[in-house]
């Protein structure tokens, strides 16, 4: 479909409230000529213009420099709702509710762990399980995940999981209060009882890296990452089966919900509920315990491969400095504090496939990033690169303190299988360096570094627009795939 798209500037694009009377807000798009052009080529643009209609809807339905077709919202999508007259969508949070992300930096260099790097590689698999469906060793009875979802990540600590100053480091302290386990289905608990502590399938990965460039190198410092060729480790993934059981559920809900409200939609996808109604607080505090599902599933992984380094490196992880610079959420709803036109108001920021971004100052920042603002965690693909960024307050009136979580796919998995195999996959990574262990070939097919948008594209235009802020970028020395 073809939409009129204002020029704002060179990164900033519009599709005006003009074009449909339906609309109630503006689509706002930030990114450059060629990443705008990706977006065209599937229903990303559409399905900014629906998420413009609907009720509640603040300022802008916002699509960040990375945004694709996804359900509901484009990943890569942003919306506000007012507080009082707003819905909250299971569209605009997504099925693998809060993927994620974690860095941990270290003090080992790059030429202490290449030489081990498979054998770490090799370690981490056995101590992380990985791929689609596969449980963990751990089996949690009803009550024990019902305490842990409540609880989020302090559940694993004390049952001996990390370290208790990582919480400070975690956005919302890696626990969100709301949590209400008498809102989760039997199937969703069932479903996340045998899986935590697994990395699952799909983008989803395990990275050991090295620094290859600090950009600023005053805030990288303040983060813990002082020179090149530093190692550090990336951790993506979500809340696995309990998550996509709470999004399966509430969708059915919400379906429901949009009739008895009579909310006219312009898709199916988008079915929602105002926020004041019951339908929509059940799903909060659902959506609440599958957030905190996430943090403790990536917190035990976490101290596995703390593990595996200590394991390989016969060394202390406190020792080798494994600190967490940060542990992040993508795909959630989250009630926050912004301005807007000069006054402060309540709403449910929607975030799909979207990273928040607060900028210096902000409430709810760890106290030692409290001067340079929250650090953002813009993953890329196992050929290329990651960076580390850092929210502004600029970002928070553009965005509402939102910025592009990842690379972004060009290519449908489907596509991607047809067009690479493993074998040819492999080999390029060796050839740059990269050891790679995966579940199965197909996986390595499906995330084909060329299947996705080009990462430091992607975090050119974040800076240049003042989404966030460029610290350092890594690139891969050793991944391990679902």
């Amino acid at each position: 479909m073809q939409f009129p798209i204002d020029k704002i500037d060179d990164y900033t694009w519009e599709i005006p409230k003009a074009y449909s009377r339906h609309m109630k807000v503006p689509a706002r798009i930030y990114a450059d000529k060629v990443l705008l052009e990706s977006m065209k080529r599937d229903d990303t643009l559409t399905q900014s213009v629906n998420v413009a209609q609907l009720p509640g809807i603040i300022k802008n339905s916002i699509t960040l420099p990375d945004g694709h077709q996804g359900y509901g919202f484009p990943i890569g999508g942003v919306a506000a709702f007012d507080a009082d007259e707003g819905i909250i969508t299971p569209g605009g949070v997504g099925y693998d509710i809060n993927c994620g992300v974690r860095l941990l930096r270290t003090d080992l260099t790059y030429k202490e762990v290449d030489a081990r790097k498979q054998e770490l590689i090799n370690r981490i698999f056995q101590l992380v399980p990985c791929g689609v469906g596969v449980g963990s060793k751990m089996r949690l009875s009803t009550r024990e995940l019902e305490r842990a979802v409540s609880e989020g990540i302090q559940w694993a600590v004390d049952k001996g999981y990390g370290w208790d100053r990582d919480a400070s480091h975690t956005e919302e302290g890696g626990c969100m209060k709301e949590a209400n386990p008498d809102k989760v289905s039997p199937r969703a608990k069932k479903r996340g009882s045998s899986q935590l502590g697994t990395l699952g399938a799909g983008n989803h990965f395990l990275e050991i890296a090295r620094v290859d460039k600090i950009i600023h190198p005053g805030h990288a410092a303040v983060y813990g990452i002082n020179r090149p060729n530093q190692v550090v480790v990336w951790v993506h993934t979500g809340s696995r089966g309990f998550g996509h059981q709470v999004a399966t559920d509430y969708i059915r809900v919400m379906d429901r919900a949009a009739t008895k409200y009579n909310m006219k939609l312009p898709a199916r996808e988008l079915v929602c509920a105002p926020l004041k109604s019951k339908e929509a607080e059940d799903y909060y505090e659902a959506m609440c315990c599958a957030v905190n599902w996430a943090f403790i599933n990536r917190h035990i992984i976490m101290h596995q491969v703390r593990q595996a380094f200590e394991d390989v490196f016969k060394r202390s992880a406190e020792d080798m400095g494994m600190e967490l610079v940060y542990g992040m959420t993508h795909n959630t709803a989250k009630k926050e504090e912004h301005e807007v036109d000069g006054r402060r108001i309540q709403a449910m920021i929607h975030r799909k496939g979207a990273a928040r971004a607060f900028g210096p100052g902000r409430k709810g920042l760890p106290q030692d990033y409290q001067a340079i603002g929250q650090p953002v965690l813009l993953v890329g693909t196992m050929g290329t690169a990651s960076y580390l960024m850092k929210g502004t307050e600029r970002g928070e009136g553009l965005s509402f303190a939102s910025t592009a979580h990842g690379a972004g796919r060009v290519m449908s998995r489907t596509g991607a299988r047809r067009r690479f195999r493993a074998s040819d996959i492999i080999n390029d990574l060796k050839r740059k360096g990269i050891v790679v262990k995966a579940a199965s070939g197909r996986i390595l097919e499906e995330e084909s570094p060329d299947s996705y948008k080009d990462v430091h594209r992607v975090a050119d235009v974040s800076h240049r627009v003042g989404l966030a802020e460029k610290v350092m970028v890594s690139v891969p020395i050793a991944v391990a795939k679902g």
